[in-house]
Order: structure tokens, then sequence, then C-alpha cells
């Protein structure tokens, strides 16, 4: 989108543009942050606010944690709290931003646009009852596998800084309170659009759309029908996404509908973790009882998720009601071979392989049978093949790894590439090290418990880094002990 933002930013870099306050009111409500008593930094990201063309120096003390705690508004801000609604473990619910305030959109100095939000910044008229907080745990959470996320090269939110409170937040017991300052290309989510949808508002939904296709896709205008194009768009980020998880083993935990950003970023990290050993029934969260959210469901969850996304425009994609589900049940039904086209391309990479033949997919899925009856560790063993001495692990003396172990090789030798190369590529493509949840849990609980960053911080060091293999890092590697097992995450609400 273009900018309308000032083109001499304040002392502290800020470069507000708010558009998304410029749409109709009903997607949103203007209101402050509430202020906090005591607030203090507990982690800022210092190359994050270079990237974004801020003070990094002025924002590391006092004037940034004033503004990181809502006490501040920055100059060019204008804070609301967005309305949406979502489909909550598959029950439609009206929510909203019922503890998050967007300050406003920052224009960088080449031009990028992001929503800067706080999370955890107090009671809006989303709330539902809730008292608007959050706690330092679930804040560090998404900091540390946001920035892991993007140090793997996977689309996501960012996290710019983190600050406690100086005040309580009562769950099930007590916990510090924290504020989770976020960044964004933006949070339009499906959920917006059944928003608007839910109250019969076709022309907001029409406004929406024309706005989200000027912010993410504004080369769709030019076609011929802009919003099938869109819904087309959005299907094709979201199926890159979701391979993208699967390629490193994460799952997202919470899947809702509120929770698929249409720019195509992963966003809100709940009870989300990494897998250890490959089974993709793998589930972490408490709040999952039934795995619908499990690790090998996630790409048709996003299918399900796309198709009410699709519903919600039919108005807009013709005006004959049985030739707009038509075209939209083309687009939403090529989601599974789109997909599959994006997975199996990841997995060739991981492989090695950079040539396509026609039996990979039995090749690639073999391998995955081989892990799970094995119960062996997803991201050591990808790794691992890529060494030219394989080492002394169970799967690799198993009968059944040994026989498809040898077809890849043969697949290998069939490529012009040297095995040298595909050594190179798969170091590319797999990481060393992953947020394993064992170290998330230690950094969180030195953090919260003994006020003790510097866990944090290594771990953090670490994680920016995960296709190096450092072997003072080593220990990042190590599965979790069977003490450390089984492993449940919570919802930070």
């Amino acid at each position: 989108m273009t900018s309308r933002a000032t083109e001499n930013p304040t002392s502290l870099g800020w470069n507000f543009d708010n558009s998304y306050a410029r749409l109709p009111d009903c997607l949103y409500a203007c209101l402050n942050p509430t202020p906090v008593r005591a607030p203090r930094m507990a982690v800022f990201n210092r190359p994050l606010a270079d990237a974004l063309g801020l003070n990094t120096n002025a924002l590391a003390g006092d004037e940034g944690v004033a503004i990181f705690a809502g006490n501040r508004i920055p100059e060019g801000a204008k804070p609301i709290a967005q309305a949406y609604a979502g489909h909550q473990f598959g029950h439609f619910t009206m929510l909203g931003d019922g503890r998050a305030h967007l300050l406003g959109e920052h224009i960088t100095p080449t031009g990028e646009r992001f929503d800067i939000q706080l999370k955890g910044s107090g009671q809006t008229p989303f709330s539902r009852g809730g008292d608007g907080r959050a706690a330092l745990g679930p804040m560090l959470r998404e900091y540390i596998i946001s920035e892991a996320m993007q140090a793997l090269g996977i689309p996501t939110t960012r996290s710019l800084a983190v600050v406690t409170t100086g005040a309580p937040v009562y769950r099930e017991t007590q916990l510090p309170g924290a504020i989770l300052t976020r960044v964004a290309a933006s949070h339009i989510r499906v959920g917006t659009f059944e928003y608007l949808a839910a109250q019969g508002n076709r022309e907001g939904i029409r406004t929406l759309a024309v706005y989200t296709i000027r912010r993410h896709f504004p080369e769709l205008l030019q076609t011929d029908n802009p919003f099938l194009s869109l819904l087309q768009a959005v299907l094709e980020r979201q199926a890159s996404l979701v391979a993208k998880w699967l390629h490193v083993g994460f799952i997202h935990g919470v899947m809702n509908t509120d929770n698929m950003a249409l720019c195509g970023e992963s966003i809100d990290y709940g009870p989300c973790a990494f897998m250890d050993r490959y089974d993709p029934a793998t589930v972490f969260s408490s709040i999952d009882q039934y795995g619908r959210y499990a690790y090998g469901k996630q790409p048709a969850i996003a299918h399900w998720n796309l198709t009410r996304l699709a519903e919600t425009l039919l108005p807009l994609l013709h005006d004959q009601e049985e030739k707009a589900a038509e075209l939209a049940n083309q687009v939403i039904g090529s989601f599974p071979e789109v997909f599959r086209s994006f997975w199996l391309s990841g997995m060739r990479a991981k492989l090695g392989l950079f040539t396509e033949e026609a039996h990979d997919a039995s090749l690639l899925q073999d391998f995955l049978t081989c892990l799970e009856k094995s119960r062996a560790d997803y991201t050591n063993t990808l790794r691992d093949l890529a060494l030219e001495t394989l080492p002394d692990a169970p799967i690799f003396r198993d009968p059944g790894f040994i026989q498809w172990y040898g077809r890849w090789q043969s697949r290998l030798a069939r490529q012009a590439e040297a095995m040298e190369a595909s050594r190179t590529l798969m170091r590319a493509h797999n990481p060393a090290v992953i947020p394993r949840n064992h170290r998330v849990e230690e950094a969180l609980e030195a953090a919260e418990m003994r006020r003790d960053f510097t866990v944090l911080e290594r771990l953090l060091e670490v994680l920016s880094r995960p296709y190096d293999d450092q072997p003072e890092d080593a220990g990042y590697r190590r599965p979790p002990a069977p003490s450390e097992q089984p492993y449940k995450t919570f919802c930070g609400t």
C-alpha cells in the first residue's frame, strides 16, 4: 500500500501510518492500553529494531520500556483493538483482541509496512470477562518460537520486546505479568472475514477484501476476478507455510480460523511445540484433547480453514450463487495438490534431491514410516543423513531402514550432482538445532522463577543460527530424557 506517513520520523524512529484504522469502525474499537505500574525490560530484539529503522539505543532504555508497556503512546500511533471471529476447535465464536492493542502500522525506511501490536496490554471491549493481561512465560515462549521460526526461514510474526509489568496475573497460580510487542505484516485473519459474514455485512467484506489485496497482493487488482485470485493466493501461501511447518516438525497447536493470517505468516504461538520422535499423531497442547491439531492433521485443518474463508467471499466471486460456489470449489479443491507440491519440494531438498522422479513420494513416505517404526528423532535423523558416516543409532541398524537407505543411495546416484553437493543441500534444509521443548522450558523456568534471563539469551543465540553445527551447541541437539516426557503445553490465556 502507498504510505501516507510523514517523511520525518520521530527521534525514536517510529513512522506510523494507520490504514487499518481508516477502515469502517465496525472492525475495531479505539482505545489506549492500560498503563502498568513498574515495567522493566525483559528482552529486547536489537537486530529487529535495527531492521525496522528504529532508534535501537533509545528504545532499549526507559523510553522504549514505557512504549512497550503501553504507558506511552508513540507519536503517530492510533491504538485500536481489532474485532474478529473464529472457529475454535470447529465451533464458531465472536472474538476480538481481548488483551491486545494495535498501536499502528510502522513504515520502515525501505517502505515496508508492519503492524506493531502490544499483547497483554489491558482490557478491551472484546475481553469477554478476561483481565486483558498476559503472563511472562507465554510471552517469552512466543518470543523464542517466533524468532526461531524466522531463523529457520519460515514466514512468521516477530517479537520486538517483552517487558514485565510489575504486577501479577492470576491463572491456575499467581504468575508475573508481561507484555509482548509483536511485529506482523498484518493481523488480517480468516476470522476477520468471518466476523463480517456473521453480521451479514457484505459491503464490509468487500471493503476488507479490497484492503487486503491492496496491502498484500496488489498485483491481483489487474486480474479478471481479483477476489477469486485473492482466495487462490491465500491458499498458496497457507499451503507453503504448513508444508514448511511439517518440514521442521512444528506443531502449531491451535489452528483456529482466528489464528490463520491472510498474509501467510505463522501467528499466535500459544500451545505450540516441536516434535522430537517422529509420529504424525503427536499432540502437545493440553486443550487439544481429541488431536484435532495433531502434527499430521495440520494440512487438512488448513484446508478446512480456507474453506471457511471461501464461504465468506462467495458474494464477491459471482452474482449467481451457484456459479460463485463453483468457482470457490475449484480453488479450494486444489489445496491437496498445491500442498503436496510444496511438501514434496521441501522434502526432496531435505534428502539431497535436486531432480524430480515419479516415485519420490513413495521414497519419502517410506522414510517417514521407518522413522515412526523406530521411534527415531525427526530432526537429528535427517541431519545425520548428511554425514559421510552414519552414527550408531538404532534406526540405522533397522533392516527396513537399511533397505530404504539402499534405494535412497541409488536415487542419489541417478543425479548429475556429486554426493557432496547433496550433503550441502541437506545441511541447508535440515536444522541442527530446533527449540527443543525441554530447553524452552528450562529458559522459561529460569526467567519466571529466578528472573534469570541468561538461559533465555543463550538459547536465542543458538536458535539464531539453526543450520550451523557447532560443537559447543551439541547439548541443544539432545532429545528430551524420559524424565522430561510426556511434554504438555498450555494456552497462555
